[in-house]
């Protein structure tokens, strides 16, 4: 009776393992050391291509958050030029890019995007190609079709810009010293931002007029250096030499016309209201003293003038200023013979004459 009571419990054992083994997924048995470096091997290779210079990448607002994302087309003919990253996800490298895509998006490496404004705006052909404003699309799945895509996680942030945050606090404390440089520092670095600030605005102004002409005489927009006041743009985008791609509208001659005659008028308006030799003079002396008095500062010169401004006392010199001082009011006071009326005087000589 023991036997067969022991032998039961064990075929109960085994009916409720094999139970647990067919609800099971295969997955599942791979240790939990494998998955994670599976992880790893998905987190690698998606800085690998983030990092890559051939697949296209803008920056975006989404959801109150700048992130870089691209789009899906891009990303499969990425993947076209450059099969050999695929080796980085060892078992999975002969997987579609569709399917390696939806991985990644399984792993929280993506997130689908959408655009904000779906509407063409009055004035534009077409939707821009890279909207500045996105929002999360709901389904979780890979397209090519008018899809964006966006990185979840943080870059790595690169030595030089690891070194650059420990700089900024020391230049904070140079500009801070800069009253205490020498004069030919101070001369080299005033020549210095005065050049850059006269290349900004000389750049600015020769792309307003560029824009300006084009705009007037072939009734297109051209902008060079289309990102240089932009917000939220990459350095590599910021410097960015040739224009974009006009898709608004032609405007029309009449429109064209009138600001061709407002531009007339202002310049000959500027040109009549000019300054003259002796203004422009003036201005430049009293810009160039204000720039010798930052120049010619020194802690010393400082210190000496606050010292002459002290009174000084001291006794001995107090006797001789008294002592001084009325020896002065004695050799200034005249004597009484020659304060007497004249009249009188001559009265007195004629008198003795007599």
């Amino acid at each position: 009776m023991k036997k067969s009571g022991a032998a039961e419990k064990r075929k109960a054992r085994r009916s409720s393992a094999s139970v647990q083994n067919v609800g099971r997924d295969p997955s599942s048995d791979t240790p939990p050391r494998k998955q994670a470096a599976k992880q790893d091997v998905y987190q690698l290779f998606a800085e690998k291509v983030r990092d890559h210079k051939d697949l296209e990448s803008r920056w975006a607002v989404l959801q109150e958050t700048r992130v870089e994302y691209f789009r899906g087309k891009d990303f499969v003919s990425f993947m076209k030029n450059h099969p050999e990253l695929k080796e980085i996800l060892e078992s999975d490298r002969d997987l579609e890019t569709e399917d390696i895509a939806n991985n990644l998006l399984q792993k929280n490496l993506l997130v689908r995007c959408d655009r904000v404004v779906k509407t063409v705006r009055p004035g534009k052909k077409k939707l821009s190609t890279w909207p500045a404003h996105l929002e999360i699309f709901p389904e979780r799945v890979f397209s090519e079709n008018d899809a964006f895509f966006a990185w979840t996680f943080v870059k790595r942030r690169p030595l030089w810009q690891t070194l650059l945050s420990f700089f900024w606090p020391i230049l904070t404390l140079a500009i801070c010293l800069f009253p205490v440089y020498p004069h030919r520092c101070k001369l080299l670095i005033l020549y210095s931002c005065a050049g850059l600030l006269l290349l900004i605005l000389s750049l600015l102004l020769l792309r307003a007029a560029i824009f300006g002409a084009a705009w007037i005489v072939l009734g297109k927009r051209i902008w060079f250096f289309p990102n240089i006041l932009a917000e939220e743009a990459t350095l590599r985008e910021l410097f960015r030499f040739l224009p974009k791609k006009d898709e608004e509208e032609r405007p029309k001659w009449t429109a064209r016309l009138f600001y061709a005659i407002v531009a007339v008028l202002v310049i000959l308006l500027l040109r009549h209201h000019a300054p003259d030799e002796a203004a422009r003079a003036r201005y430049q002396k009293r810009m160039s003293n204000i720039i010798d008095d930052v120049l010619e500062w020194s802690p010393s010169l400082a210190l000496s003038g606050m010292m002459e401004k002290q009174p000084i006392v001291n006794a001995t010199e107090d006797n001789n200023k008294f002592s001084n001082e009325s020896k002065v009011n004695s050799e200034t006071v005249t004597p009484p013979d020659e304060t007497e009326n004249p009249d009188e005087t001559d009265q007195h000589q004629t008198n003795n004459t007599i």
